[in-house]
């Protein structure tokens, strides 16, 4: 039987709250013991004893309110982060798309940042130089990509962003709302690049707030409730107890 390409066994994260050692020094200072354990209580828990596993060429969906903790998943797949207990494996090579834009240079042009993202996201120069026109059509901002991205919109960041990874070869893609940008013309190509995807077998972790993207895309689908997992399983049938507890 195949590896499965995302492990996650019993991860739980927390960020300590240091407000309370501040607020408490002395006790650090004269009952050590103590103020560690009320340190230990006093910490935001962004996942509690999270378990899943993604095999090789599913397509799988995380879902939940804000702040349920389906970016801090993302984040730890992508390398981004790292467990406080527990633990993460990942057997591929990860493609995320979690922000699109936030890796760009703002005094580069479009042309020059799809160079410096395509090599940081894995691809040689040369590569690049190979898809740089295919990727400038994608985008559709021929009559910009000589121009400082500084001068761009967030929407045609986003656009350029979704453009790069979409010529890329990844093992593992991580989705992050990113059918929400650009105009409908530019969602629809969004949507078929990542069927392409899927039925290249590209491994891909999808979240998003669009129930009807992660039923038509995913095969299987987690939703994050409270920081810890709610439930696990076929997409239409996740995807219908979310929205039912909603309603």
């Amino acid at each position: 039987m195949t590896a499965p390409m995302i492990v996650f066994e019993g991860l739980s994260k927390w960020y300590p709250l240091y407000h309370s050692v501040t607020a408490g020094f002395k006790r650090f200072l004269f009952d050590f013991p103590g103020a560690l354990r009320s340190l230990r209580s006093n910490r935001f828990e962004a996942l509690r004893n999270i378990s899943f596993c993604v095999h090789p060429g599913e397509t799988f969906g995380i879902i939940g309110r804000n702040g349920a903790g389906k970016s801090t998943t993302l984040g730890l797949i992508a390398g981004v982060l790292t467990p406080s207990s527990g633990s993460v494996e990942v057997n591929g090579r990860v493609s995320p798309l979690l922000e699109l834009g936030s890796g760009f240079h703002q005094e580069l042009t479009g042309a020059e940042n799809i160079e410096l993202n395509g090599v940081l996201l894995g691809l040689s120069r040369r590569q690049v130089s190979e898809r740089l026109k295919a990727i400038i059509e994608f985008s559709g901002l021929e009559d910009y990509i000589h121009q400082p991205i500084r001068t761009y919109s967030s929407g045609m960041l986003a656009r350029l962003g979704f453009s790069i990874v979409a010529h890329l070869d990844p093992h593992i893609l991580l989705i992050d709302e990113v059918l929400a940008v650009g105009d409908l013309s530019f969602q629809k190509k969004c949507t078929e690049r990542l069927e392409r995807f899927k039925k290249n077998g590209v491994t891909m972790v999808f979240v998003s707030h669009s129930m009807e993207d992660v039923t038509s895309l995913c095969d299987r689908v987690m939703w994050i409730e409270d920081h810890t997992v709610r439930m696990i399983g076929p997409s239409e049938q996740v995807v219908k107890a979310y929205v039912g507890s909603i309603l």
